[in-house]
């Protein structure tokens, strides 16, 4: 194989959908590199086309361009797509890369196994508030990923919200509670304007009001790094509407449901790979 020398600065994504676009956008709104330095390709030209307009990003349709013109190379394809990708950019691909894939499911051993010996890769499981740059992202990294790769991937994802390291093996939990609770909390969400709406209030303020009181709590425990149960305990004074509504919630079994629901996802992800 040539050698080839690569720029640490340049930065190619692999794939320019939702996940990929939010990636690119996010990168460059935290300056961690120039249009100039990224590279997107898709087979769809016309996402191609609406993200150099709103970016100035450079784009191509062909993977390898991609590859050769970067270090950090970024897979944002869909998950039946990944091995596919992997077999066109293995030729042009060294151990000076990174790999990073954002592709649901696909485990490490699958990515180092369509590349050649000694590439690092990185797996990322972001979740979707990382299109508005409010993200909780799990990193895992490979058998040939190190310090340096590590830290490189932290501080862009940190760009798209939160950014965790933890072992592969964690990974399905991940996804059980930060991949698959953007739906619990919708759910909830939900409920709660749909509570609103019960007792005589308009459809948009129940959910104005459920929105920010869910913003405002998640903030809170984040900022303050109380414990659930300590906040909760507060706001319930005795004899009053909190405890009494708490009361219902336990009778209910939410919190068993959510825990369930948390565990089915989580082996469901298990399933899945």
């Amino acid at each position: 194989m040539v050698h080839m020398t690569v720029n640490k600065n340049r930065v190619g994504v692999i794939g320019a959908g939702a996940m990929g676009s939010a990636m690119t956008r996010g990168f460059l709104k935290a300056g961690l590199v120039q249009p100039q330095d990224l590279i997107a390709s898709d087979p769809r030209d016309d996402l191609l086309q609406e993200l150099k307009k709103s970016t100035s990003v450079n784009i191509t349709s062909d993977n390898t361009a991609v590859v050769q013109r970067s270090q950090v190379i970024i897979i944002a394809v869909k998950p039946g797509l990944v091995e596919n990708v992997l077999k066109e950019i293995a030729p042009f691909t060294t151990p000076e890369h990174l790999v990073v894939s954002v592709a649901a499911g696909i485990r490490i051993s699958n990515l180092e196994k369509h590349l050649p010996p000694g590439v690092p890769v990185i797996r990322v499981m972001p979740n979707v508030p990382a299109l508005i740059g409010e993200g909780m992202t799990a990193l895992a990294l490979g058998s040939k990923a190190g310090k340096d790769d590590q830290e490189t991937v932290e501080v862009f994802f940190s760009a798209l919200g939160k950014v965790l390291t933890l072992q592969e093996s964690d990974l399905d939990a991940v996804t059980g509670v930060s991949g698959c609770g953007p739906a619990y909390m919708a759910v909830i969400l939900e409920a709660l304007a749909d509570g609103g709406v019960k007792m005589g209030l308009s459809r948009q303020v129940a959910l104005q009001l459920a929105v920010q009181t869910m913003i405002g709590t998640a903030k809170m425990i984040q900022v303050t790094a109380e414990h659930p149960a300590s906040l909760k305990d507060r706001v319930c004074s005795p004899g009053g509407s909190t405890i009494s509504g708490v009361h219902v919630l336990e009778n209910g079994g939410l919190r068993g449901l959510l825990i369930s629901a948390v565990e089915t996802s989580t082996k469901r992800s298990g399933e899945l790979q």
